[in-house]
């Protein structure tokens, strides 16, 4: 916790040259008269101001208030006479200010508004609004439209004082210092100087003063470590005060369900509203009060040359607040670890390169005796002829790459890496919790806090049987009736979803036949390089990919507002379970969207194909796929990389480029207007506005990706090498993407990364699953060992044969007629010998058998095989997981210590305060009490309005 500035500083730190002239504050003070402030007649003011100042101080250790003889006779407030000065000229005001007029008063948040020709409806509520604001407590001053850059905007400055923010932060629980850690830290890490490269300055990381912390009460303000009340506040807790208030606030005399600043937004009377930011990114701020920590994240943390630097998470949590600290945390992590299973997914691809030559059966394949004599069946009807086994020789060699023994070793490790993952980020998360002072963050304070819409949606009352109170609920019969049409609505747009994909197999049947026929004589056939490389398969795989792909980005862009909306009308009681029904919602959808077409390919195509003379049909009209002799493997990784590639492409070009070129065409013409001019309200209104939701989309992306490299990963190990390159840039543009292109945003807290932690640990298990079925079924692992095996000897390599053996054959005269060739589909070799059967992949008897084209036992024995290995994968996978999860505690040992220290400290400390209030009290009703002599108007408190959910 920031102790704030030292005591010994003084209250107004501005240049003498600084009181020349200035105007009165629009808006606030109600003088209208101008008047220029010479030097002499400042300093003097400055002088009474410091006299009444040190005269309430001394005062207020004592039952009476003594007030200087200046206060009495003009029988005002000491605070009046600091609001009195009207010495900052906006021409000489830093570019960065962010204070008042009067260089005193820092600015926590500011709305912007245009003044419409038939705006009265508007300007009432604006005048009202205003009106409930300065009842609450906050000061405002306007920035008239003249003095704005477009001529037309007006700018409303907010500011917290002292018994507003210690009112509300005694309403929010908010954590700060009370007592100096004396746990000893823990013993330096050993080696700790080979991350010396990674690591930042001290100065840029900003660590904390370890502090023991309690939720701050008004009434003990003596109790808390308070060296200076306008600092002890950060910026961005005092921006978080405000947006309470402005969510709370009423705008209409007659409807008193009419508040909160989010409607004032959705109907157009206000423009925005946003806290402002501390300077530009830059360069320092010219202001000495300002920190300029903007800069500092600018220069330190985004920066794209500071990919392999560690994060300054305390600046950035300072900075943004713990939601967004928490966000930025989990990535890097995410990023750190994927660095591991990047390793060990390259090493499995270098094996694969390095033991090409152990590949027998794709040798058999490329070998003109044994591959360039087979003679497969045609892959469909009419428009497909017979081809040899020798042309699919470069798809064999590729597959090899992924598909080998290495593929097994990986997809056991990356179950364990999973686990790995989601246990050391819970020893991370409650670290950062205990620093962050998110440890006693109550979940029945949060569910205090009602959201605004809840409140005015919810025209029920009832009492809580915990507090006693009055509060709104929505009645058990519509909460019913909205969760079955918000539930209907999600399983429409799946069953959309699926439909599409559907669609896109149609798709890939029915182009396979016109592929196969056009490409034959195909000119491409004939290049050197790549001509091998495209064959009817690729092109309708890859073709099949792209418009899947574009079909994924259309329907997300729809589903993501109906989402939102079905959401809003269950009205959630509170923000977290509001973001957690609607990550649900979009997780759903997403899960079937981005990873339907890997399933489709890694778990349906070629199984249910029959065999020639008996094809399975879709829908009685396309001959459902095959998979190569080489098998859908690799057909697999095209889909993926082209899905997962493809989103991270367009996510960073939809991240970053979209709101550069916003930003650019907003502030085109500011860049030509003088500099002090563009004040810092005006810079920060030209920005983009950071939603909500921006972070839910955030972690959206990246549990996707997350789902990417952990279900399919068996069918490409250097998914996550490509992962972690993406989130190296991706931790970048997020930093620069905050500090230079969007508005700051709210500070808010959380305990962690809230429903997306259960969906990681969902997906976590569910990977086992997939990747042991990949291995299974979509690899022919299983059946090369099966035959390795059964076909060992002494002589020989035991993978000969293996090509033969995997294939089955067929009588070419038995074909029905609809599946025979048509007249000039079969090349010329064909022709030219008596060929009289074919080859199809699959194990089944002969013709002339009598059980003929029946399954062999191989093809029961292999079937056995792949549910054994399924079953022996998870149970290795699933008891390393739960020991691995039992042996890594959630919370490391010192953090518990220091939690346990920490609660203790706080009923001690807290009981020797109420003896010591209870001695002064009791020492206080001697005989010889000094009365009050102040005035009643000086001693009595400012009457403030306060808005809370969680007061009576």
């Amino acid at each position: 916790m920031n102790r704030g500035k030292s005591s010994d500083e003084t209250l107004i730190e501005m240049d003498r040259t600084a009181w020349s002239g200035g105007e009165e504050n629009n808006g606030f003070h109600t003088s209208s008269d101008k008047e220029i402030l010479q030097l002499e007649n400042a300093e003097s003011m400055l002088s009474v101001v410091s006299e009444c100042t040190s005269a309430v101080s001394v005062c207020s250790s004592h039952s009476s208030v003594t007030v200087c003889e200046q206060c009495e006779r003009e029988h005002t407030e000491p605070q009046q006479h600091l609001t009195s000065f009207k010495g900052v000229d906006k021409q000489q005001q830093s570019k960065d200010s962010v204070y008042f007029r009067d260089g005193v008063r820092r600015i926590d948040f500011v709305l912007s508004y245009i003044d419409d020709k038939d705006g009265e409806k508007k300007q009432d509520r604006r005048k009202e609004f205003e009106a409930n604001l300065e009842k609450a407590g906050l000061e405002l001053e306007t920035e008239d439209k003249s003095e704005s850059e477009d001529g037309r905007t007006y700018f409303l400055k907010i500011h917290a004082p002292w018994e507003v923010l210690a009112t509300y932060a005694d309403v929010l629980k908010i954590k700060v210092p009370f007592k100096t850690n004396d746990i000893p830290d823990k013993k330096a890490v050993p080696m700790s100087w080979l991350c010396t490269p990674y690591r930042l300055p001290e100065r840029v990381m900003q660590p904390e003063p370890d502090y023991f912390t309690a939720t701050f009460d008004k009434s003990k303000t003596d109790f808390f470590l308070i060296e200076d009340k306008d600092t002890f506040f950060p910026p961005s807790t005092r921006n978080r005060i405000v947006y309470y208030i402005l969510s709370r606030c009423r705008y209409s005399k007659e409807d008193k369900d009419k508040k909160g600043i989010k409607r004032l937004l959705n109907n157009g009377t206000y423009a925005a509203a946003f806290p402002l930011h501390d300077c530009r990114y830059w360069t320092r701020s010219r202001d000495a009060n300002c920190d300029s920590e903007r800069y500092s994240l600018y220069k330190h943390w985004a920066g794209f040359s500071r990919f392999y630097k560690e994060q300054p998470l305390n600046l950035i949590r300072k900075y943004y607040g713990e939601k967004i600290g928490i966000y930025f945390a989990w990535l890097g992590f995410y990023t750190e670890m994927l660095s591991y299973a990047a390793v060990v997914g390259l090493l499995c691809f270098i094996y694969g390169v390095a033991s090409f030559d152990e590949n027998v059966w794709s040798k058999e394949i490329c070998n003109d005796s044994i591959g360039g004599q087979i003679v497969m069946c045609p892959l469909c009807d009419k428009k497909c002829g017979y081809w040899k086994l020798s042309t699919t020789c470069s798809s064999s060699w590729q597959s090899y790459l992924f598909d080998n023994t290495a593929t097994v070793f990986f997809a056991i490790f990356m179950g364990i890496w999973v686990t790995l993952f989601l246990e050391f980020w819970k020893r991370r998360q409650a670290r950062l919790e205990y620093e962050w002072d998110l440890v006693d963050m109550e979940e029945e304070q949060q569910q205090l806090q009602l959201r605004p819409e809840y409140e005015t949606k919810c025209t029920h009352r009832r009492r809580n049987p915990v507090t006693q109170d009055m509060e709104p609920y929505l009645p058990l019969k519509s909460k019913c009736a909205r969760s079955i049409l918000s539930g209907a609505t999600v399983l429409f747009w799946i069953s959309l979803i699926i439909a599409c994909i559907i669609g896109v197999i149609a798709y890939r049947l029915a182009v396979f036949a016109a592929f196969a026929s056009i490409m034959k004589d195909s000119p491409t056939s004939k290049l050197e390089v790549v001509g091998s490389l495209i064959t009817p398969q690729f092109a309708t795989s890859v073709t099949a990919s792209c418009i899947n792909f574009v079909i994924i980005m259309f329907l997300n862009f729809l589903y993501e507002r109906v989402a939102i909306k079905i959401t809003d009308m269950e009205v959630p009681k509170t923000h977290v379970e509001y973001e957690n029904k609607l990550t649900v919602k979009m997780f759903l959808f997403q899960f079937v969207n981005y990873y339907s077409s890997c399933f489709y390919v890694a778990f349906f195509k070629g199984k249910f194909v029959g065999y020639p003379g008996d094809y399975a049909y879709m829908f009685g009209k396309w001959r459902n796929e095959e998979c190569e002799p080489g098998g859908c493997l690799i057909e697999l990784t095209t889909q993926l990389v082209i899905v997962m590639v493809g989103k991270q492409v367009w996510g960073n070009i939809q991240e970053a480029l979209v709101p550069w070129l916003r930003n650019w065409w907003v502030s085109r013409n500011a860049r030509n207007h003088p500099e002090s001019l563009y004040s810092r309200w005006e810079q920060d209104h030209d920005l983009q506005s950071f939603s909500q939701l921006g972070l839910f989309y955030e972690y959206l992306e990246m549990v996707i990706q997350f789902g990417f490299i952990t279900l399919f990963v068996a069918s490409f190990p250097l998914a996550p090498l490509l992962a972690l390159m993406n989130n190296i840039l991706e931790v970048r543009v997020d930093a620069w993407k905050f500090t230079t292109q969007f508005r700051r945003p709210v500070a808010a807290k959380a305990h962690g990364i809230g429903a997306w932690d259960e969906i990681l640990n969902m997906i976590a298990v569910f990977s086992v699953v997939t990747n042991a079925f990949i291995v299974s079924f979509t690899s022919d692992m299983i059946p090369r060992l099966v035959h390795k095996y059964t076909h060992q000897t002494s002589a020989g390599d035991a993978m000969e044969g293996y090509i033969n053996n995997s294939l089955s054959v067929f009588n070419i005269s038995q074909f029905r007629p609809d599946n025979r060739p048509d007249d000039g589909e079969n090349p010329d070799w064909f022709y030219g010998s008596n060929i009289t059967t074919c080859r199809y992949r699959d194990y089944r008897y002969p013709p002339g058998h009598e059980e003929q084209y029946k399954h062999t036992m191989q093809f029961w024995h292999i079937l056995a095989a792949k549910f054994a290995f399924i079953i022996i994968m998870e149970h290795v996978v699933f008891v390393v997981k739960f020991f691995v999860a039992w042996l890594i505690p959630d919370v490391p040992s010192d953090v518990k210590s220091r939690i346990k220290r920490e609660r203790y400290l706080i009923q001690d400390y807290l009981h020797n305060y109420e003896l010591e209030k209870l001695k002064i009290q009791l020492s206080q009703n001697g005989p010889n009490i000094e009365q009050c002599t102040c005035p009643t108007t000086a001693a009595t408190p400012v009457k403030m309005e306060v808005l809370s959910d969680c007061l009576t």
